[in-house]
């Protein structure tokens, strides 16, 4: 095995391992960041619709006249704030927001399995802030962020506690049926926000490959580059000395002495094998006297 080919084959071994660790470490920074957007994007989701709660309840429901034959959904928060997040989902459909309830007043806001799921993690600990994870759904991997919704007003709980005591007017929209017998302070349902991710990731991916093709290039370059100069500077001055080595040990004393600029291992190298040249010479003419 030639010296270039160790050379190279030690060379081909550290590139592989940087590439590796290298890739390893940027696809994982590069996603971790790209759910970190995500999920920057569903707080800021979360907060547009609490934000749109409250002007419901500050400045909106002021000016709706209730009564016993007059109810404005318009005035619910939740109505609200899922009407608006609903009209933002016709430009960007994959984007949802959804209050869900275990037993709403409004049929639209029924929990689903796997919202059930968030609604009774939150009814066992009712001090957990918030819960967020990643789910598959029909366009593709979504990042989900939900937190409780919890009756803190007892005033909510005059449209809420039994049918005979809410609204009629409510009654006669949404029936007797859903959205009573709820309690002060009770996990009754969960704020979701579902932010898709298929965009953040492919930009990451996009990212990665770039990065991954642009380091390997600079790879080959550098092996090129080593190439060349391992060939320049070692091994041809090496395969000329070895070969007029040859041409002297046969009795050739016409081969030029090797150049001996340069301070460097090689010129070292050009100067004992000149010096041993001329030895030898110098022991040749002995012996012949």
């Amino acid at each position: 095995m030639g010296l270039r080919l160790k050379f190279n084959l030690v060379l081909l071994v550290v590139f592989t391992l940087g590439l590796a660790v290298t890739g390893y470490v940027s696809y994982d920074l590069l996603h971790r960041n790209a759910r970190d957007e995500v999920l920057r994007n569903a707080g800021v989701m979360m907060e547009a619709a609490l934000s749109m709660r409250g002007y419901t309840v500050k400045q909106i429901r002021p000016l709706l006249p209730y009564g016993p034959e007059t109810f404005h959904p318009q005035g619910v928060p939740a109505y609200s704030a899922t009407e608006i997040m609903n009209s933002l989902r016709a430009k960007y459909p994959d984007y949802f927001y959804k209050e869900a309830a275990l037993n709403p007043t409004n049929p639209r806001n029924k929990a689903v399995e796997w919202e059930t799921d968030l609604v009774n993690a939150f009814r066992t600990s009712p001090d957990r802030g918030e819960i967020s994870g990643v789910r598959d759904t029909p366009t593709g991997r979504s990042l989900y962020l939900a937190r409780p919704f919890q009756i803190k007003d007892k005033a909510c709980l005059a449209c809420h506690t039994t049918a005979a005591e809410a609204p009629p007017a409510m009654v006669k929209i949404y029936g007797p049926n859903n959205g009573f017998g709820w309690k002060h302070n009770e996990v009754i349902g969960a704020q979701i926000v579902s932010v898709p991710m298929s965009l953040p990731i492919a930009n990451a991916n996009r990212a990665f490959y770039t990065f991954m093709a642009s380091l390997s290039a600079v790879f080959v370059v550098l092996f090129i580059i080593l190439n060349v100069m391992m060939s320049a500077l070692i091994v041809r001055p090496v395969t000329r000395m070895s070969k007029a080595a040859d041409e002297i040990s046969t009795g050739n004393m016409e081969i030029p002495e090797f150049s001996e600029k340069g301070g460097d291992e090689m010129a070292l190298l050009a100067k004992s094998f000149n010096r041993m040249r001329r030895s030898l010479e110098k022991a040749i003419e002995l012996i012949e006297k």
